[in-house]
Order: C-alpha cells, then sequence, then structure tokens
C-alpha cells in the first residue's frame, strides 16, 4: 500500500485524501490552519467538472447538503438590460449541477467527510522542512513532528509553503484585477432562483446569485493596480464601499444597489496566478490545485480544476506499475488543461482576452481535455497516455 503524506486541509488536499484513499492508499493530511474554519468569507461556484469528480470520490451528499445550486447563467450590459440567457454545465442532471458555496462551508463539509472514512487529518501541523531520502520523503513540522510517506503532496494553496520549500524560484504574481466579495440579505428586483447574473459594467465586471433564503452573493473585478499590504489589512467594510460605488454608480445595474445594502460581510483581495511552466515535481514531492496551477478568479475554475486533480492523481497511483510513473501519466494529462485555464482567466483578468469564437453569452471555448474528461474521472476506466 502507498503511504502519502498531504499536506493543506482545503479543497485540493481533502479531495487528494478520498480519492487516494479510495484508490486503496494509505493517506495523512496535515493543515497548518488549527480548525476548518479557514477562508470562511469568501464563496465560490462549483462547476459541472468539479461536482462530476465529487462524485467520483463518492463525495456528492457531502456538498450538495451546503450552498445552492446553478442552473443557468444570465448577462446583463452596463444599462442593466439582459443580452443573454443560457444554460449552465449539466443543468439538466441534479447530481452534476452548479453549486455556489461559501469556501468555509465547503472545506468544512470535505474534511468531515474525510473523517467520516477514517483518514487522519491532523489540524495545527505547520510545515517548516521536506527532506527527500532513500526512505521516503519526511515532512517536518513546527511541533517538532514529522511524518514520512513514498510521496508527499503539496495541496496547501496559492502561497504554498510546500512549493517555497522545493521550487523555490517558483512564486505568484498580481494577474490585474482586484476581487471584491460580499453577501447582502437584500435580493435586486425580480431576482431569479438558481441563477448567476453577470454585469458587464463599463468599469467593473459584477456577478451575484440569490440563494434560496434570500441572500445575495457577489463579487466584483476591478482592473487597477495591486492593494498592498497596509490596504488589504485595512480593508474595513466602509473602505471597501467606498473604492466601489464611484465605479458602479456610473451603470444602470442592480451591482451599486446591493454593495450599498452590505453591511460587514465585505472582503477583498488581488486576482494572483502562477505562470505556466511553474515545476510540480521535485523527488518525492508533487503540487496539485493552486500549489502547482493557481489561475486568477475571472474563470471561476480553481475548486473545480483542483478536484479533477485529485482524481487523476489517485487513478494514476492505481492504473500504473510504480508512482514515477504514475506522476508522469498524471502531469500529461492534467498540465494542458490547467494551464490553458491559468492563461484564459489571466487574459480575462487583464483585458486582453479575444472574444472570438467564445459560446452563447460569452462563455469560455472548451479547454483542452474536454471531450476525455469524463473518462478521465470515471473511476471505473482505467488511465492511459493519449493516443500520439
Amino acid at each position: 500500500m502507498t503511504r502519502l503524506v498531504v499536506v493543506g486541509g482545503g479543497i485540493a488536499g481533502t479531495g487528494a485524501a478520498l480519492a487516494l484513499h479510495k484508490a486503496g492508499c494509505d493517506v495523512a493530511v496535515y493543515e497548518a490552519h488549527p480548525d476548518s474554519a479557514e477562508d470562511i468569507g469568501a464563496f465560490l461556484t462549483l462547476a459541472s467538472n468539479g461536482i462530476r469528480a465529487l462524485a467520483e470520490m463518492d463525495a456528492s451528499a457531502a456538498v450538495t447538503s451546503i450552498g445552492f445550486p446553478l442552473t443557468s447563467m444570465r448577462v446583463l450590459d452596463d444599462t442593466g438590460s439582459q443580452v443573454a440567457q443560457v444554460p449552465l454545465g449539466d443543468a439538466g442532471t441534479p447530481h452534476l449541477r452548479y453549486r455556489c458555496v461559501r469556501r468555509g462551508d465547503l472545506n468544512a463539509a470535505l474534511q468531515t467527510e474525510v473523517t467520516a472514512r477514517g483518514i487522519d487529518i491532523r489540524h495545527g501541523m505547520r510545515l517548516v522542512s521536506v527532506h527527500d531520502g532513500p526512505a521516503g520523503v519526511t515532512a517536518r513540522f513546527a511541533d517538532g513532528t514529522t511524518a514520512t510517506g513514498d510521496l508527499l503532496i503539496g495541496a496547501d494553496g496559492l502561497n504554498s509553503t510546500v512549493r517555497g520549500l522545493t521550487t523555490p524560484d517558483s512564486r505568484p504574481h498580481y494577474a490585474g484585477q482586484q476581487v471584491f466579495y460580499g453577501y447582502t440579505r437584500e435580493a435586486p428586483p425580480q431576482a431569479r432562483p438558481e441563477t448567476i447574473t453577470m454585469v458587464r459594467g463599463s468599469a467593473v465586471a459584477f456577478g451575484y446569485a440569490v440563494s434560496p433564503e434570500g441572500e445575495t452573493y457577489w463579487f466584483a473585478r476591478v482592473a487597477a493596480e495591486p492593494l498592498t499590504a497596509d490596504d488589504l489589512e485595512h480593508a474595513t467594510p466602509a473602505r471597501l464601499r467606498d473604492l466601489l460605488l464611484p465605479l458602479l454608480t456610473k451603470d444602470a445595474t442592480p451591482a451599486a444597489e446591493l454593495v450599498a445594502a452590505t453591511s460587514d460581510d465585505l472582503m477583498v483581495t488581488n486576482a494572483t496566478e502562477l505562470p505556466t511552466g511553474t515545476p510540480w515535481r521535485s523527488g518525492r514531492t508533487l503540487l496539485i490545485g493552486d500549489a502547482a496551477h493557481a489561475a486568477s478568479p475571472a474563470t471561476g475554475q480553481g475548486a473545480s480544476m483542483a478536484l479533477e486533480d485529485a482524481v487523476v492523481l489517485a487513478k494514476s497511483l492505481r492504473d500504473t506499475p510504480d508512482t514515477d510513473a504514475a506522476l508522469s501519466l498524471y502531469e500529461t494529462l492534467r498540465r494542458p488543461r490547467v494551464e490553458h485555464n491559468v492563461t484564459v482567466s489571466g487574459k480575462i483578468s487583464r483585458g486582453t482576452h479575444d472574444p472570438a469564437g467564445r459560446g452563447p453569452g460569452g462563455a469560455p471555448p472548451s479547454r483542452p481535455g474536454d471531450d476525455e474528461l469524463a473518462g478521465h474521472l470515471a473511476w471505473d476506466t482505467e488511465l492511459g497516455l493519449p493516443a500520439t
């Protein structure tokens, strides 16, 4: 049985633990945060590909118990007029529908599922070093404890400690937008259930969805210089409203009203990405999820791509004769797809994406691997190298 050490208990790490455990591996998860509530504020959208990956690791129920489904997307221009409405993903298949969830709720749900399956998950474990020796790879933590495995998986996000220790020259950089998130009990007039509304504003890309309880989840992406560490530290809700409202009141859309109605539940971050070509492997260490291929949030695919990673990695280890072959297969299958997402998402954030060839409502064209994805994720199919 392969021994695996997973560093990071977020979406990528818990997803990997669930899939690897299903593949028969001995897995333990080490999370630096003291509990499951890290980054509880921001929300995300799980797309059908991410939901499909969860289904293949038998974790659909854990996620469909939180958040709410999204079955369509409508697009408004800066006058508030609707210019498109399209179905989202596999809207007709209930267990594959897009889902809007708070990140912290998703982390907690997946960690609960990990624990329920008897997988060891330890909190408050801050990684300080990684040593690759003849008997395996050893992680050392700040409390002096160690964990040794046949493979160490760095699933510790954008600011990955594993990446900093193993490939220190690979660093994230600003992707061109400040990203605001908020929640309000106010719902816009004519709010549509199970619909995410995208607003093509004159100065801000805005989106919102209304939960069944009437709470509006919204985001705003603003092209500007990155916020400084001091800006982020002192980003009070009042200050953030003052930054956003002058940009939104130029347009006749619901955006300004929603931001004005948001009190304390408002936050901001800089959109950040990793350069394509970032190394994923170093000896017996592998990076997955945002630690390997973080993208700006413009395409909304970060969590879903991380869950795809989890299933394809587990199947690669299951279906190949040795770890080195498994990691080669994994990288061959994953790199074109995730790096396409990094590139497209970054171009959208920087305003340089060519919309030619996009689908109805401005939906992005198909990604590399879309046609093969169902087979790559289907648990009962064997993985192999793509035909040349």
